[in-house]
């Protein structure tokens, strides 16, 4: 029998309750009477119309069943279809053209192309790795994985092989010919690099000294005693750090020393409380805002075997560069957070309202709560920084349509008001993984015109709910082949062009889906280009080395 505490008309878990009172709210200056007064009014006004578009799902998919039961065995009549679609208000109007006006974006959701990876956040380590994946290993990730062959004596094995180290190198060298190319030469030939003032010097095995074909890409660089340590290049606003140690056994494999090859990657987390997520009661959901609030104020910790050895894993600390110019150049050490809530279907018993004791809507829940937890990180209460532009980015899944994103817009707005925050603090992610969000993406946009900060396209859950809508229409061709249907590329296309022609560029992040193969990374270097080419700026990945590579 869960244990609860009484605070007006709600009826709460205490394990949920004891984190807000103890945990949450001290220190904010918050208070903890009007926060569940706050909460009650949220669920008082907004629950029933949660239900109205629940229930108006379900009326939509019954009239689409009836039309394709009474077809059964004719020929589908496409026009005739997409008719009823808009008599029955599944397919609406689309308005005038519009740009987006969101503003306080963050650069790597804005303005930055680059990896995003997906994480649950009830998993303090995975959490905690998924944050740290701003930076990695290009060495490590091209050592430990299928991109390179294991032939000519390079396999992977126990220990450090020397013949797999030489692959590497050259590997990382080649990437750097390609990102941030010598103005002669190649970088393999580099006996030694040094700096010259401001200006960075490639020494050649010949002899000759060399600089970069763009000087501006020497952004920063670390020395000890005088000698350069870290070199840090920029190429399309991602950061490449280039380590050197001749004592270290792969530095002193490396003609010039280079011990390490380490990318921004990650530039982009979603903290996810939702599908990757199984938090049924007040414990789990307690579990979910602790560990988001770990995140948030830099306080969570995991500690956990590794070889025989206990490891205590935190967040990374910010990157401190001396400037070409003398200055101090910080960069972020963690990937900015986004935190996924749930969407309007689900409800949990985590919290109980009313005479019925209901459980409430378990959307309204998360975002209130996570947008408390994110109060701290927007009023510049703790020591590490999340957004460094004042906003906290909510990604909304599974909404069906416009009023369901417009509904979400409200309740947004609520929260905001209940802890007295600026209009639009909170931003919001769409993913557009239903097919009334598709097929009216601009009408959705629209309803989150000032708030929108991402769409993305998803192929699973996509797929799922064509099959779930389209049910009674007849048998669904198999996984393989609806990769390559016309519709799913037609979706593909249109996220994009919608996307574009909202304004999204320059404020927003258009999304591709997850490699979902996370042994297979040769195939993933290979074939993941497609998502850029296609007009998107950011995609999921499974892992933090996913996310270099």
């Amino acid at each position: 029998m869960t244990e609860r505490v009484a605070i007006g008309g709600l009826q709460v878990a205490k394990p949920l309750h004891d984190l807000v009172q103890n945990t949450l709210l001290p220190g904010t200056g918050l208070e903890a009477a009007g926060w569940w007064t706050a909460l009650e009014a949220i669920v008082t006004d907004l629950a029933p119309r949660n239900r109205e578009l629940l229930a108006k799902r379900d009326a939509l998919q019954a009239q689409i069943d009836a039309w394709h039961i009474a077809r059964r065995g004719q020929p589908h009549d496409h026009a005739a279809y997409v008719a009823f679609l808009r008599e029955i208000g599944y397919l609406l109007p689309e308005g005038p053209d519009f740009q987006v006006s969101t503003d306080n974006v963050d650069p790597e959701i804005a303005s930055v192309a680059g990896p995003q990876l997906v994480v649950p956040v009830n998993n303090a380590r995975y959490a905690l790795n998924a944050a740290n994946a701003r930076w990695g290993s290009l060495y490590d990730a091209l050592y430990g994985t299928d991109v390179l062959p294991e032939d000519g004596g390079a396999e992977k094995g126990k220990g450090y092989n020397p013949a797999r180290g030489d692959k590497v190198i050259a590997y990382a060298a080649g990437f750097l010919d390609q990102a941030v190319p010598l103005a002669s030469g190649k970088h393999a030939e580099v006996a030694e690099y040094l700096r010259d003032g401001a200006t960075l010097v490639a020494q050649l095995a010949d002899g000759t000294k060399t600089a970069l074909a763009d000087p501006s890409a020497f952004v920063g660089y670390v020395e000890t005693d005088g000698a350069l340590k870290t070199f840090l290049l920029r190429h399309h606003g991602l950061h490449v750090e280039v380590q050197l140690d001749r004592k270290h056994p792969v530095g002193a494999q490396s003609r010039a020393g280079v011990k390490d090859v380490v990318l921004e990657s990650a530039l982009t987390t979603i903290q996810d409380c939702e599908d990757s997520v199984a938090a049924v009661d007040g414990e789990d959901k307690a579990l979910v805002y602790s560990n988001w609030f770990g995140l948030i104020t830099g306080s969570l910790t995991a500690e956990f075997d590794k070889g025989g050895k206990s490891v205590e894993r935190a967040l990374n600390e910010d990157r401190a560069y001396t400037a070409p110019d003398g200055s101090t150049l910080t960069l972020p050490g963690r990937a900015l957070l986004l935190v996924r809530n749930v969407g309007h279907l689900m409800t949990n018993p985590a919290v109980l309202f009313g005479a019925g004791a209901a459980e409430i809507p378990e959307g309204i829940l998360d975002a209130l709560v996570t947008a408390t937890i994110s109060y701290r990180d927007l009023k510049g209460l703790n020591r590490l920084k999340n957004s460094r532009r004042g906003s906290m980015y909510i990604v909304k899944p599974k909404m069906h349509g416009p009023e369901e994103v417009a509904f979400a817009v409200e309740l947004f707005g609520r929260v905001e008001d209940a802890l007295g925050l600026a209009r639009n603090s909170l931003k919001i992610g769409i993913m557009d993984e239903e097919r009334r969000t598709t097929v009216n993406l601009k009408e959705c946009i629209r309803a989150a015109r000032e708030r929108v900060i991402f769409i993305n396209t998803g192929f699973l859950d996509r797929t799922g709910d064509e099959i779930h809508t389209s049910m009674e229409m007849g048998p669904v061709i198999r996984k393989g082949d609806i990769k390559n249907a016309a519709w799913i590329k037609a979706y593909e296309d249109w996220n994009v062009d919608i996307g574009l022609a909202c304004g999204l560029r320059g404020r927003a992040q258009i999304g591709k889906g997850m490699w979902a193969m996370p042994d297979e990374m040769k195939a993933m270097v290979a074939t993941k280009q497609m998502h850029p080419l296609a007009g998107a700026n950011t995609a999921w990945v499974t892992s933090p080395t996913a996310a270099t590579l």
